[in-house]
């Protein structure tokens, strides 16, 4: 092959293991006419990358994510043509207007059968505030089905932020930034409670190697996981979301909880306890972290804390006040300073 071509090939890669990490690149039989790339917008907290590219195989292996160490969460939101997700033994297939999380911290595969368009949102995986089992439970699905559920109503208005992040001034894009991340929580929250696929079809379906950069590198991303406990961590789950949804009613309580979801007190306090914490320190952390990150934020300078601590459940400022500065070694006020430059 000749030199022009392997070069080509190999700036292709680079530009795609800049935006997702290090991944293998399949350009088909004819790596010479293949054209793609992603465009990347950086915003701190989220990171957007716009991918335009013919058919195609993006694949990141047990080697890459050991290379990098990068474990951010992507969610794919299809705008033209189509895509396989695959990762923890699931795949499936986006069509425009559907969206599927994936995992920069384990291997994945996703397969471009024809020219497709799509933008990828990749953030921390802290920011979806789904702890590890929760996250493999998220991952290629197609978020959107059925078109009537409430996921797929979110997605227009998800992609609509995303366009508008493109064009709006400076100042205000750390807002829809924040909107976009949340908005991607709640969808990631409600993907954790949907039930398992009928059917998990295998990951080893591809393009081939023709033109694959790195030839023999490109394995399977199969990753298995276990079921033992799956009924209760999926009702934890439940709770966990309504919690979220919740976290501003001061009145939010084990007792509500336990009588929203159908199940005894005693219950609900085993699945927390089973998880080493309690029921009470789980919203009170909660609560905390949502504090600490709108104190953290220049736009909400000007809010008093006891109004961002009255947003977030705590009736008391003077208990805020004490449960923060345990929490983080310092006091609310001072937290805000040290973010804010002060």
């Amino acid at each position: 092959m000749p030199g022009g071509v392997l070069k080509e090939r190999d700036r292709r890669r680079q530009s795609f293991s800049a935006a997702y990490g290090d991944v293998g690149l399949v350009t088909g039989a004819d790596p010479a006419s293949w054209r793609g790339a992603p465009r990347l917008l950086h915003l701190g907290m989220l990171q957007v990358a716009t991918e335009e590219c013919d058919a195609g195989e993006i694949v990141r292996t047990a080697r890459d994510v050991t290379a990098d160490g990068r474990t951010h969460l992507c969610a794919r939101l299809q705008l033209r043509g189509s895509a396989l997700v695959s990762q923890d033994g699931r795949r499936t297939r986006l069509r425009p207007g559907r969206l599927a999380f994936y995992d920069a911290g384990r291997p994945f595969r996703v397969v471009l059968p024809e020219a497709q368009r799509a933008r990828i949102l990749m953030v921390p995986r802290p920011l979806l505030r789904l702890g590890e089992t929760e996250i493999r439970r998220i991952t290629a699905k197609a978020v959107g089905d059925p078109p009537d559920s409430p996921a797929a109503l979110l997605l227009p208005l998800l992609d609509g932020l995303v366009r508008e992040l493109e064009s709006v001034a400076t100042a205000a894009r750390e807002e829809l930034t924040r909107a976009v991340v949340d908005l991607l929580a709640a969808l990631a929250t409600d993907q954790s409670t949907s039930p398992e696929p009928m059917t998990a079809e295998p990951v080893t379906a591809g393009l081939g190697g023709a033109g694959c950069v790195r030839a023999g590198h490109v394995g399977s991303a199969h990753v298995g996981t276990g079921h033992v406990g799956a009924g209760q961590a999926a009702m934890l789950d439940r709770i966990k979301a309504t919690i979220e949804t919740r976290l501003g009613e001061p009145e939010l309580s084990p007792g509500l909880l336990a009588a929203e979801h159908g199940i005894s007190l005693r219950y609900l306090h085993k699945l927390f306890q089973q998880r080493g914490t309690t029921v009470g320190g789980w919203i009170r952390r909660r609560r905390l972290e949502a504090c600490r990150a709108e104190l953290a934020r220049p736009s909400a300078a000007g809010r008093p804390i006891a109004v961002v601590a009255g947003r977030w459940g705590f009736v008391s400022p003077a208990h805020f006040s004490h449960a923060f500065r345990k929490a983080y070694g310092v006091s609310p006020a001072r937290y805000r300073e040290q973010r804010q430059g002060g």
